[in-house]
């Protein structure tokens, strides 16, 4: 329960997910509104191509040596995961091939799950503490995810091609 007994790394994740729906709410939805659902979801799916950054927690020397894998296997493989299917899912739409928003889905289910199991999994453990250098993924690439998720579920709610 350490993630609970320092209120440092909370406070973080928390000033995150306000900056960065500020920021999408000020700079990117805005821009987005006007396009067509297939080329408004790229610029979202592009931020989560970079998400195979979570294998940083597979990396000897990064995280502590104490991190369990049970939270660092989960967490590397799952995020490469949502990674890869940005790149298809980019891919498809871009194509216009007839799977592209299905694909898109996946990917957004997929990768939101993948980030609430880390977080499930965090907030019940020492995690925090036993990140070393990976301190970062949870407190900048996580807030900015799930708000670009919200984004893309929103779009593919209301919006049809």
């Amino acid at each position: 329960m350490a993630a609970l007994t320092n209120p440092v790394f909370p406070i973080q994740v928390l000033l995150a997910l306000i900056t960065f729906t500020l920021l999408a709410r000020w700079f990117v939805a805005p821009r987005l509104a006007g396009l067509p659902l297939e080329t408004a979801l790229q610029p979202l799916l592009a931020f989560h191509a970079l998400r195979y950054i979570g294998l940083v927690f597979l990396a000897p020397g990064v995280p502590s040596p104490d991190l369990p894998q049970s939270f660092a296997a989960p967490a590397g493989i799952g995020t490469a995961i949502a990674g890869v299917l940005a790149l298809l899912s980019i891919t498809a739409l871009r194509a216009r091939w007839p799977f592209a928003i299905p694909l898109v889905w996946v990917m957004n289910v997929e990768g939101l799950a993948d980030f609430a199991n880390a977080f499930v999994q965090g907030a019940t453990s020492a995690v925090p503490t036993q990140l070393g250098a990976a301190y970062y993924v949870p407190i900048v690439i996580v807030p900015a995810g799930i708000v670009t998720h919200v984004m893309m579920f929103g779009m593919l709610l209301r919006r049809r091609g």
